[in-house]
């Protein structure tokens, strides 16, 4: 049975993943800045080469944050659409709910895009 809380929860859950899925984006952005730095100043190639393997580590986490995120809207929907069918249509939790799914379905359209 799907509750208002369940609903609330889930709706936190997919921010603080996409709020996750942006922080690895920039920090893929530092470390390959850092990356071409150490490239360019001509670093130790052991340096470098750990450098590298950071970069590939962050870079591996961007699609593991869509997955989760991919399946944590899935869940949303089913919540959202549960307590639709129970007559709750309105409220501040439903609006908010209503209100992430789209702007996230938006950002999968950008991304694919």
């Amino acid at each position: 049975m799907a509750t208002l809380r369940n609903l609330k929860i889930k709706t936190s859950s997919c921010k603080r993943i996409v709020k996750e899925l942006h922080s690895y984006e920039k920090e893929v952005e530092r470390e390959a800045a850092k990356t071409a730095e150490m490239k360019g100043k001509g670093s130790d190639p052991y340096d470098l080469k750990q450098q590298e393997n950071v970069l590939a580590e962050s870079r591996m986490m961007i699609p593991d944050c869509h997955k989760r995120l991919e399946a944590a809207l899935a869940g949303l929907k089913v919540t959202l659409v549960e307590l639709e069918e129970s007559d709750r249509k309105e409220g501040l939790e439903i609006k908010d709910a209503r209100s992430t799914i789209t702007e996230f379905a938006q950002l999968f359209q950008a991304t694919d895009a």
